[in-house]
């Protein structure tokens, strides 16, 4: 078995990470291909794409803000990203159902957090189910508050790492 390669991605990784992220995540929570895209296509700095024996299994993605709303929908399609802003938000983090359990979450977010320090940035922020609050905890992040974003008719809760 090869070892698992971080990298960032090219255009035609989107459908490979669209057919991930429909299979992680329940119904209006998964992003669109168009959105992998437009994720792929204006922010590839903040895009990490793990690969095991040459197969995409998993990714990272986000934007930047100078403020952030974990609840603004449009921001999923990057409106109001700047590159240049200091907050970090994550908007999936997934691993190929087939894969996942493996450590693999954990290998992509520490490799994706030495980034954004590497870029300066000065915070993360992410939203998640109940089910994966501890999760992030032991990631390092601080739990902030339920939040009243309600995406894909789900509950989820905010989080933020100080970098």
């Amino acid at each position: 078995m090869n070892t698992p390669r971080l990298r960032q991605p090219v255009p035609q990784d989107a459908e490979r990470c669209y057919q991930i992220e429909i299979g992680a995540y329940e119904g209006d929570e998964a992003a669109t291909l168009e959105k992998i895209r437009t994720r792929i296509g204006q922010y590839p700095e903040g895009f990490l794409i793990l690969e095991v024996d040459g197969q995409v299994i998993g990714f990272i993605n986000s934007g930047c803000a100078h403020e952030v709303v974990m609840s603004d929908e449009a921001f999923k399609e990057l409106v109001g990203h700047d590159p240049q802003a200091p907050n970090v938000v994550i908007m999936s983090v997934v691993v190929d159902t087939a894969c996942q359990g493996r450590g693999y979450s954990r290998l992509m977010m520490d490799a994706f957090i030495a980034r954004m320090r590497e870029l300066g940035k000065q915070s993360i922020h992410l939203m998640c189910k109940e089910q994966h609050v501890e999760l992030y905890r032991r990631m390092g992040y601080g739990y902030v508050r339920p939040s009243p974003s309600a995406h894909g008719g789900m509950a989820w809760h905010e989080m933020v790492m100080a970098l």
